[in-house]
């Protein structure tokens, strides 16, 4: 077992701190917008005041769904200011799920964009379905909760409803400071998977996201004035309370889809955030244009998926000088670990070597399964008991202080010689543009071997040009088949690779 020290950071008391060492730096970038550290601390205050004087009262929930940009990401600071609870929402779920996650939230408020409002109902949400995208109707959704609009008002936002414009140009705030409030309350809840019939949904405290975001940033390092590019709140929240310079892309870009444009922006950059498969886009693109210069990065972080060793290499090989950091977490308690890429490239044993545990993460392994505690734990899942340790469901040995992963528990199919654990490569192939889940799959053939069988749900176009370099090469699937939806079983909805499989066997896919 490995132990820490108490780590009781208020992550929103320590990111005003911040704001008050360094008031005049630039804070946060969006365009050719720029908030100081004095204007950020302003907006946030005066978002809190304006919605304490429209009612918001400490323990109500506020359904969130405005993109992460400047007013975005001060809403969500100020609603949390105000004592509020954030609820992310995606609005990309689709209706039946938005509805039974916002069901299980009961949320009073609810802040969107205009065009959300206005894309969810009348011509422009049969344009929205056209495109694949089924939209709730933002306006019922909850119907006695208050509405907040960022944007211009459209046609579809409530009568009644706040413009968040109306928010930040609060007079001065009330007496009350902001970070005075309980740290140990439920400040986000963030859903991460579960059916229609059982939404499932993490809860977090300020002072349980300040445990695990403050030793992220001590592990990282992030300089005072340093350009961090990301669109990660995880990652640009602990920028923001180092004193460094958080750099987001255009609103709404995808750096999958439209790599050119998040790869201009890193000539200044010093830190970059990127999950695999974005990484994997702008990779490509310096691998097509040999002639325009590599980024002068001194540090690369890759999370949000398994961190392979194909797109190690190929990291390391065109950013030669910078220092390559991947990252293993969860939402239920990030970071776990961080390897330095030079140290997992060189790893030669069995299992993937994630690096080593933060310092305010307690790991046990128990019957082989990875089990976690500790300070940046989160509360719990919500309408469910509070949690004391996680079982990960992951397959891990630790020694020492240094944590590889030998698979998922029970899920593993053999190849050759080759024991392949789908859980390692399903978050990658996910994260390609256009997949909504993936899934491998091993079909016995009639030699004994397993077939290794990719199914899509969403678009597969781009899927088998973006595997090579992204996966490793003994796990290329042999055969890769789409499906409207993969079967699930128990309570918790996982996914049933039984059925999978044997749908697979009788020839089921589009």
């Amino acid at each position: 077992m490995t132990d820490s020290g108490e780590h009781t950071t208020d992550i929103l008391a320590a990111l005003l701190a911040a704001c008050e060492r360094a008031p005049d730096a630039p804070a946060l970038s969006l365009g050719r917008r720029t908030l100081t550290f004095r204007e950020l601390r302003a907006r946030i205050t005066r978002i809190a005041s304006g919605l304490w004087t429209r009612g918001l009262v400490e323990g109500d929930r506020v359904l969130f769904s405005v993109r992460p940009g400047l007013d975005g990401i001060c809403l969500a600071l100020g609603v949390i200011a105000a004592g509020g609870t954030v609820v992310f929402a995606d609005p990309g779920a689709g209706e039946q799920l938005f509805r039974a996650r916002a069901t299980l939230a009961a949320p009073k408020w609810v802040a969107a964009e205009s065009l959300l409002y206005a894309a969810s109902r009348g011509p422009l949400r049969r344009i929205a379905r056209r495109r694949g995208l089924e939209l709730p109707d933002y306006g019922s959704v909850m119907p006695h909760a208050r509405h907040i609009y960022a944007g211009p008002w459209l046609p579809g936002v409530p009568r009644g409803a706040i413009r968040l414009l109306s928010l930040w140009k609060h007079p001065d705030p009330v007496s009350t400071s902001p970070a005075t409030g309980n740290a140990t309350a439920e400040a986000l809840i963030i859903f991460t998977s579960g059916t229609t019939d059982h939404p499932k949904a993490v809860v977090h405290s300020r002072a349980s996201l300040g445990a695990g975001l403050g030793d992220f940033a001590d592990h990282v390092g992030f300089r005072s004035g340093e350009v961090v590019l990301t669109d990660q709140l995880m990652v640009g929240i602990p920028a923001l309370i180092s004193g460094a310079h958080w750099v987001l892309p255009p609103a709404g870009a995808d750096p999958g889809a439209k790599p050119r444009k998040y790869l201009e922006l890193l000539p200044e950059a010093g830190v970059l955030f990127a999950v695999p498969a974005a990484l994997d886009a702008l990779l490509g693109m310096l691998e097509r244009e040999p002639s325009r210069s590599a980024p002068r990065l001194r540090v690369l972080l890759i999370g949000g998926a398994p961190v392979l060793q194909p797109l190690l290499e190929r990291a390391r090989r065109l950013l030669p000088n910078t220092s390559i950091k991947a990252i293993y977490g969860m939402t239920e308690i990030l970071p776990v670990a961080i390897a330095d890429g030079d140290d997992k490239l060189a790893y030669r044993g069995p299992g993937d070597y994630v690096g080593e545990l933060m310092s305010a993460v307690r790991a046990t392994i128990d019957d082989g399964e990875l089990v976690l505690a500790g300070e940046g734990l989160a509360l719990g899942y919500l309408g469910d008991e509070p949690l004391r340790h996680l079982r990960t469901g992951d397959l891990g040995r630790l020694e020492g202080q240094r944590l590889t992963l030998t698979g998922r528990s029970k899920d593993m199919f053999i190849r050759g010689t080759t024991n392949v654990y789908p859980g390692l490569y399903e978050p990658v192939i996910a994260g390609i543009p256009g997949v909504r889940e993936a899934a491998l799959v091993g079909v016995p053939g009639a030699m004994g071997d397993d077939e290794i069988v990719l199914v899509i749900v969403g678009d597969a176009s781009r899927v088998a040009d973006a595997l090579p370099g992204l996966i490793d090469a003994a796990v290329m699937p042999d055969r890769i088949v789409t499906m409207t939806h993969l079967p699930t079983h128990g309570r918790s909805s996982k996914l049933d690779r039984a059925a999978l499989a044997k749908a697979l066997r009788d020839g089921a896919s589009e």
